[in-house]
């Protein structure tokens, strides 16, 4: 019979070798960044979530809190001094303002993680005790860690650019996710299992919404612009942004909303004067066209 422990130590292992590519996964952005000597659109809100994630979840896997958890602490202490340094690097580059506000975050971090350590220490006295209480704070901060890329979206539709939330980077995240739910299941540890699983879904949310963004914005650089056809104009004009068009058009995928000739559901595109409110069009059988 194979060892379940061994296996869950496999398990691990793997997870640390992932979990480690996606922690440097950001430097080729930070050289960047470095030589440029400017953080242009990046945002440090991942960063500065990760830190106190890893801060947390290294605290939970020592033996005085969560026994038999050391390639958990590995990963996170590594994971930490990654972080502090992008963060670090965040404040060199970025402009006074934005400065102020990450080294008021990094402060606020970390009095709430020396709070939490002395407490955990010094009122709690069973692993039981410690583990729920570091647990649950480790499960809430790591649903901000993934969720703060969300906040990237919007720079997303803005610029119509996925850059800033590659794909893959998404999906490699998702596949460490699911990883470390194998190793919480081996031998059952409920804060780990509990903290991936909505993971897996954000993750699964920004893949989608990666992937929907890159073919809808090669769409409008295929089709091209639509420009005002009572004004005898063309080009120019379309600047429209995927996530705005009416509930209707729910009914078809985004990118067929761009070209009336890619698909038999779309009679026209109307001009009422604002690009905003273009509506469209649909025959009665749109429906079962799709």
């Amino acid at each position: 019979m194979v060892n379940t422990g061994v296996i869950r130590t496999v398990v691990g292992i793997i997870g640390n070798v992932i979990s480690f590519c996606l922690f440097t996964s950001p430097i080729p952005t930070f050289v960047k960044i470095c030589k440029q000597r400017a953080v242009e659109d990046f945002k440090p809100d991942p960063y500065v979530a990760t830190l106190l994630n890893c801060a947390l979840w290294s605290f939970y896997g020592l033996p005085v809190v969560r026994p038999d958890n050391i390639l958990v602490v590995t990963i996170n202490g590594t994971g930490f001094f990654i972080e502090l340094a992008y963060v670090a690097i965040f404040l060199v580059f970025s402009p006074p303002s934005k400065r102020k506000k990450i080294i008021i975050a990094v402060m606020i971090e970390t009095i709430f993680f020396l709070i939490i350590v002395i407490i955990t220490l010094r009122v709690l006295h069973t692993t039981k005790e410690r583990s729920m209480l570091v647990g649950m704070l480790s499960i809430i901060f790591n649903v901000i860690m993934y969720t703060s890329p969300l906040t990237v979206m919007r720079m997303v539709i803005r610029t119509k650019s996925v850059k800033y939330m590659p794909f893959y980077l998404s999906l490699a995240n998702f596949c460490n996710g699911l990883i470390w739910v194998i190793y919480a299941l081996l031998k059952f540890d409920p804060f780990i299992l509990i903290e991936i699983s909505p993971i897996l879904r954000i993750i699964i949310l920004q893949i989608c919404s990666s992937g929907r963004k890159q073919e809808s914005f090669k769409a409008l650089d295929t089709c091209g612009s639509i420009g005002n056809p009572e004004a005898g104009h063309q080009g120019s004009y379309l600047h429209l942004l995927m996530c705005q068009w009416p509930p209707t058009m729910k009914l078809l995928r985004p990118s067929l909303a761009v070209c009336p000739d890619w698909h038999p559901s779309i009679a026209s595109l109307r001009w009422t004067g604002n690009l905003d409110n273009i509506l469209v069009s649909l025959v009665s059988d749109s429906a079962n066209a799709t």
